[in-house]
Order: C-alpha cells, then sequence, then structure tokens
C-alpha cells in the first residue's frame, strides 16, 4: 500500500516543485512505484516531468470534478513514475467545489481506488492554503515540508503547522513526516543559525539530507527532465538520491 506524501509550504519559492519531481524521480530510480500529482495551477511539476501542459486532454482537475476517472487521468511519463497533471483549468477550482458536500475528501477518495499500485504518491501543492491544498492534506499521512533556512521562512513554517493540527479533526493520520532544509548556503550565517533552530525544534523530524543551491537543479525543469535524469553526477541529483534512501529507511 502506498505511502502518500504532500510536498507542502504557503511559502513559496522554497523548491516544493523541484522537491517533488526530484524525490518522485529518486524513489522511481530505487526500484519503487511512484505516483506524483500536480496539484497547483501553474502546472510547473508536470512540465518538469516532461509532459505538455498545454496540450492535456484529461487532468487532476477532470478527476475533481468527477468528469474522469483517477486511472483515465493518470500517464505514464519517460521519466520513470507515472503523473497524474495539471495546468491551469485547475484555477477557480475551489469556486467550483464549494457547493459540494464532503469536498475536502475528493482526492482521498481517487486515491482510494488506486493506492494500492504505487509504493509512494508524492502530491505537489500550491503555495497556498486553499481547497486543493486541503484536500491534499487529507488525503495524506505525512508531510514534507521543503524550507529555507532565511528568517521569513520560519513564520511560514509555523503557518503550515497551525494548519496541520487544525487539519487533524478531518485527518487523524495528518503529521510533520519531515522538514527538508532546501537552497541550502553553508557560507551564510543566517542560514546556519536558522538550520540549527530547525534542529533544536523538530530534532529527528528534521531530515539529514540538505539539498544545497545547484544550477543544475535549476536548469533540469527547462528540459523537461528530473535533475537524476539531467546530470545524475550533480551535486543535486546525488542529494535528492540521499533524501529518497532518508525516506525508505523511516518508512513505517
Amino acid at each position: 500500500m502506498a505511502e502518500i506524501l504532500a510536498i507542502a509550504n504557503q511559502k513559496g519559492g522554497v523548491g516544493k516543485t523541484t522537491t517533488a519531481v526530484n524525490l518522485a524521480a529518486a524513489l522511481a530510480g530505487m526500484q519503487q512505484r511512484v505516483l506524483l500529482i500536480d496539484l497547483d495551477p501553474q502546472g510547473n511539476a508536470t512540465m518538469a516531468s516532461g509532459v505538455l501542459k498545454n496540450d492535456l486532454e484529461i487532468t487532476v482537475t477532470d478527476v475533481m470534478v468527477s468528469e474522469s476517472s483517477i486511472e483515465e487521468a493518470i500517464l505514464q511519463t519517460n521519466v520513470g513514475y507515472d503523473l497524474l497533471p495539471a495546468n491551469m483549468d485547475l484555477s477557480g477550482l475551489d469556486l467550483t467545489l464549494a457547493s459540494i458536500e464532503h469536498r475536502e475528501f475528493i482526492l482521498r477518495s481517487g486515491l482510494n481506488q488506486i493506492k494500492s499500485k504505487y509504493d509512494y504518491i508524492l502530491i505537489d501543492c500550491a503555495p497556498s492554503l486553499n481547497l486543493l491544498t486541503v484536500n491534499a492534506l487529507c488525503a495524506t499521512g505525512g508531510v514534507i515540508i521543503p524550507m529555507q533556512c532565511e528568517y521569513y521562512a520560519l513564520e511560514g513554517l509555523a503557518d503550515l503547522s497551525g494548519t496541520i493540527q487544525t487539519l487533524k479533526q478531518l485527518n487523524l493520520r495528518l503529521h510533520i513526516r519531515g522538514v527538508l532544509r532546501t537552497l541550502y548556503d553553508p557560507r551564510s550565517t543566517l542560514t546556519r543559525d536558522v538550520s540549527e533552530e530547525l534542529e533544536s525544534h523538530f530534532g529527528d523530524k528534521l531530515f539529514k539530507t540538505v539539498i544545497s543551491r545547484n544550477i543544475r537543479l535549476a536548469e533540469a525543469p527547462s528540459h523537461g527532465l528530473p535533475v537524476r535524469l539531467y546530470d545524475p553526477a550533480s551535486k543535486g541529483a546525488l542529494q535528492y538520491d540521499e533524501l529518497a534512501r532518508e525516506i525508505l529507511q523511516t518508512s513505517a
């Protein structure tokens, strides 16, 4: 049965999509059956997986409004994992779903139909607490929180931690699977100070793996590839492989 993990942070620009795509690829490269769900209207995870978002006939939007089954919407990619893609059709979906009963559990209901086919299901969330993110948090067991080691990131992390505590009323299994330090620059005093504060606060909930600033990670999406396929010897590829191993070792 799949472990379902949401990649979430209410602050933008912290590496959520980079983590979702590259962790999916790293796990797939370790012989895991992986589904990546793009739940962001920007569709960046879709594009970074080598899929043209504007050419799609069926997306996660169709699943959320019950116009397509989840099996019909899932694509097999050329990068090692399956994908439930997204594009701008997701924009404004909150209004469409507002009057639907049990709207927080639409994604969970869909995943119940296919989760036995996968070892890991990763959900790339938008940088906001909207109904799509609530669906992700109600469908998952654990949340991976990528964050940059800077002052304002700590404020966003506190907001998300509070959201997770609130949503436990809807999903008793919801918990922080791990906090991931991204865009890490060990030369920065602030980076080191925030990292130490995270270690003190989160303890073993803080992944040992850190993701450094790496030009190959930035370049890979423009080629429609995860970094381990774009440049497998790069620091970014090796670090996401390390993160995948850490997650495999700590899975129930």
